[in-house]
């Protein structure tokens, strides 16, 4: 930050101090000083918030594929397991982590401090990861799977809550995408990572190289667990590292967004949040969106596999396996920067749908090396979308905050049944051509086409809706107040009407 900046943020912070103690009015502010200091607002965010999000996503990530690496390095040969257990080792983490993100975020909603439940959690999955390292049959390493997807269920659905507590909705889509280049990044280097240590350690201290694995991914990820206690915020209302005027401006700049307060009624309970959820069609249509969109891009947990059908080692391919996900970050971001300034939603996501679809088409069509390398690239950008989809969720379902947080538990919980159908679709006998697997996962990406189009003409008409009441209301008795307050600012009437106008769910 440069030297006027500063000064221009202290001049804002006095100024709002000022402001708040008399009349709690953020319009008395110049317009200079309130972009001033919504500018270091959302900066001082973005180097905490967003920064911690997005290396305990990666940590997530590889904590949880790690079985897959560990698959190329004899994991199967030492615990006697069979190809059908090895799929089921992949699926039981989906029934504790998709049923858990719903209570999950119903408190997260309701408790205080996300910060200390969220760091919690992150050291949770670091210490039942490193335990895997110590099993020796299947049953010991379903009992970890079972027990890891439970402290991850409070991961990805409750920071994309905790990010739409923070963040307006022109900003909120690259923000996801940048959280979610955590997990396409996780899958380039967490391949890196996992060839440097299944290539180095193999007999260190007469261990296998797989269990070196587990034993360091967890222990990363449980000193990283207890710094997110204090880097992550709380809520805009009581975070201790902003002072009295940033947790002011936090609150009001939601509240403009949305049109009213970005928080629950002091009568709405727990669960009242999740019955307004389950009551919305909106909710339903998007959870079976997401189900039929992660089906579609169940791979992810394969792709090492996928990768090791071009032909080359152990080293080569965890190297190989890079490049596909470095494209499908970059490609992310700037899908997500533009869906913000469009402030366009189904296409944005809908588009890298059809993308993955080509891939598998070419896949289909061809073995040969750079044909199949090829569609990787192409398969890897599915997440481009999937990343925007909690995002589209909170714009769809925005208030109040306790029904946004279930609804994104049920969507995230719901659509993660598609990875626990895809444990058994990418079945190793249908292999190396996996045509079977590459048909039904394709058709999935139909099936989430045909639901984000339905979502997009019910929001279409929503906002039809809110249109002629407001038309309405300009042509009637309201006409006369609004050209009062055009004449007190100085503007005109439209200026004055497009001031009024409301808030817009985005498509």
């Amino acid at each position: 930050m440069s030297i006027e900046e500063e000064k221009k943020t202290e001049s804002f912070t006095e100024n709002v101090v000022a402001v708040s103690n008399d009349t709690d009015d953020f319009r008395l502010l110049t317009t200079d000083a309130r972009m001033a200091g919504e500018r270091a607002l959302v900066r001082k965010l973005d180097r905490r918030l967003m920064t911690t999000a997005v290396v305990i996503y990666l940590l997530n990530y590889i904590d949880r594929v790690a079985v897959t690496a560990a698959r190329l390095q004899g994991l199967e040969q030492d615990l006697g397991i069979t190809t059908v257990q090895y799929e089921s080792i992949l699926a039981i983490l989906y029934v504790t982590y998709c049923p858990a993100q719903i209570p999950s975020n119903m408190i997260l909603s309701y408790i205080s401090r996300p910060s200390l439940y969220i760091g919690a959690c992150v050291i949770g999955w670091g210490l039942t990861s490193a335990l895997t390292g110590v099993t020796t049959n299947f049953a010991g390493i379903m009992a970890c799977r079972v027990f890891i997807g439970l402290p991850e269920a409070a991961f990805y659905p409750g920071v994309m809550y905790l990010l739409s507590r923070w963040y307006t909705r022109k900003e909120l889509a690259v923000r996801s995408a940048w959280f979610y280049c955590g997990l396409l990044i996780s899958n380039a280097f967490g391949s890196l990572i996992a060839a440097g240590i299944l290539s180095q350690m193999q007999g260190v201290l007469g261990l296998a190289a797989w269990r070196w694995l587990f034993y360091i991914e967890g222990a990363i990820t449980m000193f990283f667990g207890f710094l997110t206690m204090w880097l992550l915020p709380d809520f805009p209302h009581n975070t201790r590292w902003l002072n009295a005027a940033e947790r002011r401006l936090a609150q009001v700049r939601l509240a403009e967004d949305a049109g009213e307060a970005d928080k629950d009624a002091d009568n709405l309970t727990i669960y009242d949040g999740l019955w307004l959820a389950i009551k919305d069609p909106k909710t339903i249509i998007f959870m079976f969106m997401s189900c039929s969109q992660l089906l579609g891009l169940s791979y992810i947990n394969f792709f090492p596999t996928l990768t090791q059908t071009l032909g080359y080692g152990t080293t080569v391919t965890f190297l190989m396996a890079a490049p596909p996900w470095v494209f499908a970050a970059t490609l992310c971001v700037l899908n997500a920067w533009h869906a913000d300034r469009s402030g366009e939603r189904f296409f944005h996501i809908a588009t890298w749908w059809w993308v993955v679809i080509l891939g598998y088409i070419i896949s289909l069509a061809t073995m040969a090396t750079g044909g199949r390398y090829f569609s990787l690239f192409l398969m890897t950008t599915g997440y481009c979308g999937f990343a925007l989809t909690l995002t589209w969720v909170s714009n769809a379902i925005p208030r109040p905050p306790a029904k946004r947080a279930v609804a994104m538990g049920l969507v995230n919980g719901f659509g993660n049944l598609g990875n626990m159908m895809g444990s058994y679709v990418w079945n190793a006998a249908w292999g190396p051509q996996y045509h079977q697997s590459m048909i039904i996962a394709l058709c999935s990406l139909v099936l989430s086409t045909v639901l984000g189009f339905l979502m997009r003409w019910i929001l279409m008409n929503e906002n039809k809706k809110m249109d002629q009441e407001e038309k309405k209301f300009t042509e009637g008795p309201g006409r006369q107040r609004i050209e009062e307050a055009a004449r007190l600012e100085g503007i005109t009437f439209d200026e004055a009407v497009k001031r009024r106008k409301g808030f817009r769910y985005l498509y």
